[in-house]
């Protein structure tokens, strides 16, 4: 037999009984378990990242049982159940997908000779999601609506920061060209430059550099937005990358019997550009 959803909502509900259920999971609330959450989508994306496919069964697993965990928390505090969570999924994708559905119903269907175009569908789906917008209570009851609402503040920074230039820029608050984006993020680095040089002086402001970096960062999001790279894959492949060269200098070091900690910069640079050559020669990225 193969177990079902109804299965694992079961097993949740007898893992959460206050008499009879896992001391652990009794004990965990939302907050509790949010940081679990992130740390299994992370282990998703690693998974996919290797193309490591039957262990990305097992992190898919991992990440819907957080779902469950949460719509089980949902249900005893009479908020919301898992059905419920579905049921609204449905219902909102099926709204904002007026090209497949287009008389709002999950039965409906497009007629494969009267498609829309992709230009319409993008602004179907951006004007939907702005009505939904303004029909939610601003995340502050005393702040004003804005057209930045809906972009969570607990996102990776650099996610969070090309949401909001994407966001401004579908309203008209963003470069004509990627010109001035390079002009930009080298007025950034110059006064990043200046903010070190001065706190290094002891005549600066102690929070400044870390403004200017930030700056920066924000700016290399928008470089990265306007040659339509993601930012956090790019981040991602340089630490991969740095991380394989870090690890081909230590077997290098270790089969010539030399000890890392004992080498000189200029030294270990001579291997890492050795390792650089040897990923050229086969075909590897330099």
């Amino acid at each position: 037999m193969r177990y079902t959803i109804e299965d694992l909502k079961t097993l949740m509900a007898r893992l959460r009984d206050p008499e009879t259920g896992c001391p652990w999971d009794t004990k965990q609330s939302y907050r509790t378990i949010m940081p679990h959450t992130l740390e299994e989508a992370y282990e998703v994306a690693d998974a996919i990242e290797r193309e490591d496919y039957p262990h990305l069964k097992d992190e898919l697993g991992d990440l819907l049982f957080q779902v469950i965990f949460y719509a089980q928390l949902g249900r005893e505090d009479g908020h919301f159940d898992f059905d419920g969570v579905v049921d609204h999924l449905v219902r909102k994708l099926v709204r904002r997908h007026p090209h497949v559905f287009p008389e709002g119903t999950l039965d409906s269907r497009i007629d494969p000779d009267n498609r829309p175009d992709e230009a319409w569908i993008k602004e179907s789906w951006e004007r939907i999601k702005a009505e939904e917008r303004a029909m939610k209570p601003a995340p502050d009851a005393e702040a004003a609506a804005s057209r930045l609402d809906g972009i969570a503040r607990t996102l990776p920074a650099m996610a969070r920061a090309e949401k909001l230039q994407k966001r401004a820029a579908r309203h008209g608050f963003d470069w004509p060209e990627i010109g001035p984006v390079f002009d930009k993020l080298h007025e950034e680095i110059d006064e990043l430059k200046e903010a070190w040089q001065a706190a290094q002086a002891g005549s600066g402001d102690p929070d400044a550099v870390e403004d200017e970096l930030g700056d920066l960062l924000f700016v290399c999001v928008n470089l990265a937005r306007f040659m339509k790279v993601n930012p956090e894959q790019a981040l991602n492949r340089t630490n991969h990358k740095f991380d394989a060269r870090f690890r081909a200098i230590e077997r290098v070091l270790e089969q010539e019997g030399r000890d890392m900690d004992e080498e000189s910069l200029e030294a270990l640079d001579a291997v890492w550009q050795a390792v650089k050559g040897v990923e050229r020669e086969g075909g590897g990225r330099p």
